[in-house]
């Protein structure tokens, strides 16, 4: 971790120019660099799931759908105008190819929506789903943000067990206990797994937890 990070010291950020820029395209023989949060103003790619790879402008991967927009498309979420033109910004849905999206809005949208996420026009699930992935789309594993305090509640409850490969706790993996070694913390992302705070190593100041799924081994969001 210490040669990662003194490697990252060193590596210059072609979007803003400032050194300390810790991803790197994952073209073959592309050299380029930048930070998590130049990304965007870069107009580069980060892929949310699996190898959570990274591409610079030049080597995103770009959508095979319609080449752009009708003149006067709107985007479905804000209701304003999409760029008439193929670009980073407008996203379409590869399942009907007619709905028109700008990313920062897809973006907003898979967050709130969650578990729920889909196009929605034609309300395709899979296909949009893995595009938008693809298309560099963090989409949150919880439900909905708009579903009440009592469902979330009660998906809280149905998955009080500690996930971890190895239980540690005495009293077995549906022990819970409200503070201290035993006590049982859901993913922060998706609460459909939990762990025991010494299970996964977690010190008592730590408030959150990620599961493996929703962190990503190796992506430092977790111990």
């Amino acid at each position: 971790c210490h040669r990662v990070g003194l490697l990252c010291s060193f590596q210059r950020c072609f979007v803003c120019g400032e050194m300390g820029a810790a991803i790197t395209c994952q073209k073959k023989g592309c050299t380029r660099s930048f930070h998590l949060p130049c990304a965007s103003k870069g107009e580069c790619v980060t892929q949310f799931f699996g190898l959570y790879r990274s591409f610079c402008w030049q080597h995103r991967p770009k959508q095979e759908a319609p080449e752009a927009p009708e003149q006067d498309s709107i985007c479905l979420i804000c209701l304003e105008l999409v760029e008439d033109k193929k670009s980073y910004h407008a996203m379409a849905c590869p399942a009907c190819k007619r709905a028109w999206f700008h990313r920062s809005c897809i973006q907003k949208q898979a967050v709130h929506a969650g578990v729920r996420f889909r196009c929605l026009d034609c309300q395709n699930t899979g296909q949009f789903v893995v595009e938008m992935l693809t298309m560099g789309i963090r989409i949150s594993k919880r439900f909905p943000s708009w579903e009440s305090e009592d469902e979330v509640r009660l998906v809280h409850q149905r998955y009080s067990l500690c996930n971890a490969r190895r239980c540690r706790c005495p009293g077995g993996r549906q022990r819970a206990e409200e503070e201290g070694p035993w006590q049982l913390l859901l993913c922060s992302s998706c609460a459909a797994e939990g762990t025991h705070r010494r299970c996964s190593y977690l010190r008592n100041s730590e408030a959150t937890w990620e599961c493996d799924s929703c962190a990503g081994l190796g992506t430092g969001k977790r111990h």
